[in-house]
């Protein structure tokens, strides 16, 4: 890939990683990227640096451009590993240069690298570099992800650097939204967009409320927002500022989804009744099993469905393992506003679907209960009483999606 401008003077010069399947327990089949950005100004600046891996491309497209130890400024917005540990190899080309950093940001770094060699403006929001036409502001995000996020804005040219927030993972040839929708699907980028938003910042709806509240009383109303990674939003940034939002107030769709696992297929056959119970009870309805599922598309459903029901086998006298993994995921997302429930079959003796609820009441998720049990095999009499299961929870999650 070549360098790509965003707006006259402002180059996208990271990497695409076509080949990554698994971004810390994250699988993802799209690949991803790592963007970082060098401004052509009086001052040279380089907004954020990239995956240690891709040093050597994001160096290649700034010597496209520039020497460079012509480099002034690097701000780091963020320290994760994806997107700094490049920083090292930087330096080292631009060793005069000034790293910007939030204080936690500097804290973290100095336990990655040898610090002492480089120079450092500690800096908070409403901070301001001015580099000759363009001045950059510093926005403090903290928890958006990590504690030392922070966001860059440039007045002058209506770019907000975004770091991890309106990110996607996604490798494409297409730097922009436009260019993406136009050569893939703008229904693949929304997808993305819910499927980043909810295996990453699914916890901290709420500060990103805030954190858009504060843009709007800060008078930044973005021309283009510059994500670490996937599309550059250049034609619709309001969207996917209007995605956030609904997203981080908890919307679902009235939609129910199944997720089980099964050992003998006890369980799996229970799902088919229930299933036809919330189906005929006019609630669209999918099933998940969790074996044949990557856990990112399971947590994605699940954001997007007000209910969900749980379906595992007792193994040992608790939940299946591959349920108990799931809900152990879920349950460091911190969801809210979703309605649960759980089924299962068992042999000699229960506890998985009592040991799912325990972990529901732990969630703080909206309880439809009881739970539905079956020993052995569904009967006859048992998928009758199934079917049931699934039309009286389809009639309490169309109550409980009424309040929201």
């Amino acid at each position: 890939m070549k360098v790509f401008e965003l707006k006259k003077d402002f180059f996208w010069v990271g990497a695409i990683d076509w080949a990554v399947r698994d971004f810390h327990g994250y699988e993802t089949p799209r690949g991803t990227t790592y963007n970082n950005y060098l401004i052509l100004d009086q001052e040279i600046t380089l907004v954020d640096t990239v995956k240690h891996d891709f040093s050597g491309i994001t160096v290649k497209h700034i010597k496209s451009l520039v020497d460079p130890s012509q480099i002034k400024h690097v701000v780091i917005n963020h320290i994760e590993n994806d997107h700094a540990t490049s920083i090292d190899d930087i330096m080292a080309l631009c060793p005069d240069a000034t790293i910007y950093i939030s204080e936690r940001g500097k804290r973290g770094l100095d336990r990655f690298f040898d610090t002492s060699r480089w120079r450092f403006r500690i800096v908070k929001t409403g901070d301001t570099l001015n580099i000759g036409k363009n001045t950059l502001q510093f926005i403090e995000t903290p928890m958006l992800h990590w504690p030392d996020s922070m966001m860059t804005w440039c007045p002058e040219a209506g770019i907000l650097f975004s770091q991890d927030g309106f990110g996607q993972h996604l490798a494409s040839s297409a730097r922009s939204d436009d260019e993406f929708s136009r050569c893939v699907s703008s229904v693949v980028l929304d997808d993305a967009v819910i499927d980043y938003y909810a295996n990453i910042l699914m916890p901290f709806g709420q500060l990103i409320l805030d954190a858009i509240a504060n843009l709007k009383k800060l008078g930044i109303e973005p021309e283009i927002i510059a994500p670490d990674h996937g599309v550059i939003w250049r034609a619709h940034p309001q969207k996917v500022l209007d995605s956030y939002v609904a997203m981080a107030s908890g919307k679902a769709d009235l939609r129910a989804i199944i997720v089980y696992d099964t050992m003998w297929h006890s369980t799996e056959q229970m799902t088919v009744p229930i299933a036809e119970g919330i189906r005929d009870s006019g609630v669209d309805c999918r099933v998940l099993k969790l074996r044949a599922t990557p856990m990112n598309v399971i947590i994605k459903e699940f954001w997007k469905a007000r209910g969900t029901l749980f379906g595992t086998p007792t193994l040992n006298n608790i939940m299946y393992p591959t349920v108990a993994e799931c809900l152990t995921h879920l349950r460091g997302l911190r969801p809210k506003n979703r309605i649960v429930g759980a089924f299962g079959s068992y042999g000699w003796g229960g506890g998985a679907v009592k040991e799912s609820y325990e972990t529901f009441t732990k969630m703080g998720l909206e309880l439809f209960e009881p739970g539905i049990q079956v020993i052995y095999r569904p009967s006859v009499e048992d998928e009758a009483k199934c079917y049931q299961f699934g039309k009286d929870f389809a009639t309490r999650l169309k109550e409980y999606h009424a309040r929201f």
